[in-house]
């Protein structure tokens, strides 16, 4: 028998299976929403059988938008790509029946599909696509660079094992194998740029990157640049550690050491630490140790402090060393950071905050609470240290709140605002939601208790948050939610009175709005974006600087200007960056605030004059996405001081992306 004649037999059947696959996603098609789960294994059955056929994962990636749009991943986890989680992936190609591993197939198909331009999803930016891929890849290294499958994996070889090492080298061909590791390291960087109180998924991608390259040099070249200094910011970042020699033998080198090679590893770790972002488990180590053999003098150096710090860990020395002892194990090495960063703040000499933190270190939790902590964060220590060390890290880094992948960014943002701006109210809160699974806040002076309210916008505990939001988020949501409906009717969006009455006193009583809540349609929009000039403009506004930060909306854009929905964020600053222009800083809570809005409208988060944590945008910019605003009513100037040009520069873009289907008939 030929080649030919052979090539031809074997691809018979695949064509079969295509066309029952078409015949299939037909019937998916034409099925209603309701019935659409309920066909969807059949037709996975099918899929994972094409999955198993030659050039089966290419067929398959044509298919995979046809695929999404019939309905396959309808009432599944997979159903909003904009939330799934990278980080999961390994698990389901491990631990996943054939059902599952085969829908994840298809769903990194789709995401390929978008991030290529060849499948549009809302609200999924061919960005977005790409980056979830990446970060995909990170956590399965081992699969991207040939030979290096670890022994869990050899030990749980499948029918789908080949596939799914065939389906990695599909997405490393349309990505890019030669430059991965680069563009991950860029990645990581820019994100730790940010300075998010939640790294584990850093961690997680620098421990990859670190295990292929010891396993993979002759695949890597220059990429090992970019990827060094990450892997000693976590593993070897003084000369005690360098070699990473496991905690028990680094404390019996400490032992031997004199008082200038300790001064030397507390320098070591305060550099690695300010200079990356991330706290090595050795960092925490080292600290623990010093306090135990008498060594506090060295505790400064090793948290990197300046002369505020320095003074402010000097007159609360008794309760910075306290916190360290109570919160700061290996399993929360990245507190130490966060204690850095509140003692840099100087906020212990408010009156309030030193009692606040010495009522946390001794706070009964509930069971509920110690539950709830339990099973997101592990045993390894009591519920109480893993939330206390989230206390320090809040405190210390209030731009570092993350919503993680929850529509709560409402929630995310008052944690944030309340860390910054009033710190102790925030700590009163913490207290009564850990001891009794309730809090109680007033709107227009009537009680709201969270434990009498059913769930708002967040429907679970949310898994992917720091601790002070995994107890927080879910009682704040539901008073937000509350306070919403008791808005309803007023003919107004709600925002203008809940804002005040639910972040604090400092949000401003004047409520300016781009859009009729009952139409959607523009509403006096020139009037509008004069307002917000004339309010937050230095130039106009005779030079008054913001006080406190302020909550205000956004239209948010994916990179081809489409718009995607409203999002919340806190306006911090406006000033002029190094290169004379005028920019808006604010605080994003998305879970990475370097995002393109499309039209070049791209959202900076360093190089441009931001502070760790801060987004920025050149004011037109932003202003051309802003839809609510609050401010002073006592205190708007003339709105005709604003010159046309700058308000038609904000106008044009927003006409264009968001705004263009808004204009009034």
């Amino acid at each position: 028998m030929s080649e030919e004649t052979g090539s031809r037999q074997a691809a018979a059947p695949v064509d079969s299976l295509e066309r029952s696959i078409e015949s299939a996603v037909q019937r998916l098609e034409r099925a209603r929403p309701f019935a659409k789960p309920g066909m969807a294994p059949s037709v996975l059955e099918l899929a994972r059988r094409l999955l198993l056929a030659p050039d089966g994962i290419a067929r398959l990636y044509r298919l995979a938008p046809r695929l999404d749009a019939a309905g396959i991943f309808h009432g599944s986890d997979w159903q909003h790509p904009e939330t799934l989680l990278a980080g999961l992936v390994a698990n389901t190609f491990e631990q996943g029946d054939r059902q599952s591993v085969t829908i994840e197939c298809i769903s990194l198909l789709r995401a390929l599909a978008v991030a290529n331009g060849e499948h549009i999803c809302p609200g999924y930016s061919p960005e977005q696509a790409r980056h979830f891929l990446t970060q995909v890849m990170a956590h399965n290294l081992n699969r991207v660079f040939a030979g290096s499958a670890s022994e869990v994996l050899r030990l749980r070889q499948s029918e789908l094992t080949p596939v799914v090492d065939q389906l990695f080298a599909f997405l490393v061909e349309h990505i890019g194998y030669e430059d991965i590791l680069g563009k991950l390291c860029d990645e990581i960087w820019r994100i730790l740029g940010q300075r998010p109180l939640q790294v584990q998924n850093v961690k997680a991608m620098i421990t990859q990157i670190a295990l292929t390259l010891t396993r993979s040099e002759g695949l890597i070249g220059d990429a090992r640049l970019g990827a060094d200094r990450l892997i000693s910011a976590l593993f070897g970042p003084t000369q005690g550690c360098i070699d990473d020699p496991g905690l028990p033998a680094y404390r019996e080198r400490l032992e031997a050491m004199d008082f200038n090679a300790l001064q030397q590893e507390a320098g070591g770790f305060a550099r690695a630490m300010h200079d990356v972002g991330l706290v090595s488990d050795y960092h925490a180590s080292f600290l623990r140790w010093l306090l135990n053999v008498g060594r506090q003098e060295l505790v400064a150096d090793a948290l990197g402090l300046s002369s505020t710090g320095r003074d402010c860990l000097q007159c609360y020395s008794e309760l910075s060393y306290r916190l360290i002892t109570e919160a700061i194990h290996t399993e929360t090495a990245q507190a130490v950071y966060g204690l850095a960063m509140l003692l840099e703040r100087g906020i212990l000499y408010m009156p309030a905050i030193a009692p606040g933190l010495w009522r946390q270190i001794a706070l009964p939790l509930s069971g509920q609470a110690a539950n709830t902590l339990a099973v997101v964060f592990g045993t390894a220590h009591p519920p109480g240290v893993y939330l206390l060390a989230a206390v320090i890290a809040v405190l210390g880094q209030p731009l570092g709140v993350g919503q993680g992948n929850n529509p709560t960014c409402q929630s995310a943002r008052a944690i944030s605002m309340w860390a910054y701006s009033d710190p102790d109210y925030l700590l009163q809160m913490i207290a009564q939601v850990a001891r009794f699974d309730s809090l109680l806040m007033h709107f227009e002076g009537q009680a709201i208790n969270s434990g009498t309210l059913a769930a708002g916008l967040g429907l679970s505990v949310p898994i992917d948050n720091d601790p002070v939001s995994t107890l927080l988020v879910p009682h704040l949501d539901r008073i937000y939610h509350e306070m919403g409906q008791r808005c309803a009717g007023r003919g107004e969006d709600p925002h203008c009175w809940i804002n005040p009455e639910f972040h604090g006193w400092w949000v401003g009583r004047e409520f300016a709005i781009a859009v009729d809540v009952g139409s959607g349609q523009l509403k006096d929009y020139d009037r509008f974006l004069r307002h917000f000039f004339a309010s937050y403009h230095p130039l106009y506004n005779g030079n008054q600087p913001m006080i406190h930060p302020q909550p205000a909306g956004l239209a948010m854009t994916d990179s081809l200007g489409r718009f995607v929905g409203w999002h919340a964020i806190s306006l911090m600053r406006v000033a002029l960056d190094q290169a004379g222009t005028m920019r808006v800083y604010f605080y994003n809570p998305n879970n990475d605030s370097g995002q393109d809005w499309g039209q070049e409208v791209t959202v900076s988060t360093q190089g441009n004059g931001e502070r760790f944590g801060e987004s920025s945008l050149p004011f037109p910019q932003l202003a051309s996405r802003l839809y609510i605003f609050h401010d002073e009513p006592l205190s708007v100037p003339p709105l005709d001081a604003v010159p046309e040009p700058e308000v038609a520069a904000a106008r044009e873009l927003a006409l264009a992306s968001w705004a263009r289907d808004r204009l009034p008939g």
